[in-house]
């Protein structure tokens, strides 16, 4: 990532840039996300126009956290980012940047069914890929698979 670019970003109120050995990535508090990824998304000169992808992460119940991971892209530009989010694994909320990005309804719909993240103002956050009366959230590292689903037994082979 240019020079110019990291100045940019350094100046953004809320978000904390972070290095690794090739990549410059953000963190940026729960409360803040919304108006961060707006600024991104607006600022001339980062237009980071597409939301590539959200994804989550469960960091297990001793460490009490889950993230949300926002994959950035600028077409225009040809510079990307990601930004994390830290939150609270006992009531993980966050606010949708669906109203930002339209791709984001299905990627924070999956979110929702697979960690059990909820996303404040979405237009239609329900499940996505388990059945609607589906018990749980699979991805989370503390699942516990169903016997049964609807009178029928759930045969799930440990590998």
């Amino acid at each position: 990532m240019n020079e110019s670019l990291s100045a940019i970003l350094s100046e953004i109120e809320g978000l904390v840039l972070k290095e690794d050995k090739q990549y410059l990535f953000g963190e940026v508090k729960p409360e803040n996300i919304f108006n961060v990824l707006t600024y991104l998304k607006n600022h001339p000169q980062l237009y980071f126009d597409s939301l590539s992808c959200l994804t989550a992460i469960d960091n297990g119940a001793q460490a009490g956290t889950m993230e949300v991971i926002y994959q950035l892209y600028s077409i225009p530009f040809h510079h990307s980012l990601s930004v994390k989010v830290i939150l609270s694994r006992e009531h993980p909320t966050i606010d949708s940047v669906e109203s930002i990005w339209k791709t984001a309804n299905w990627h924070e719909r999956e979110a929702y069914d697979m960690f059990g993240i909820s996303f404040n103002n979405h237009p239609d956050l329900r499940r996505i890929l388990m059945p609607a009366d589906w018990e749980g959230f699979p991805l989370r590292k503390d699942y516990q698979t169903q016997e049964t689903y609807r009178n029928i037994k759930v045969d799930y082979q440990q590998p």
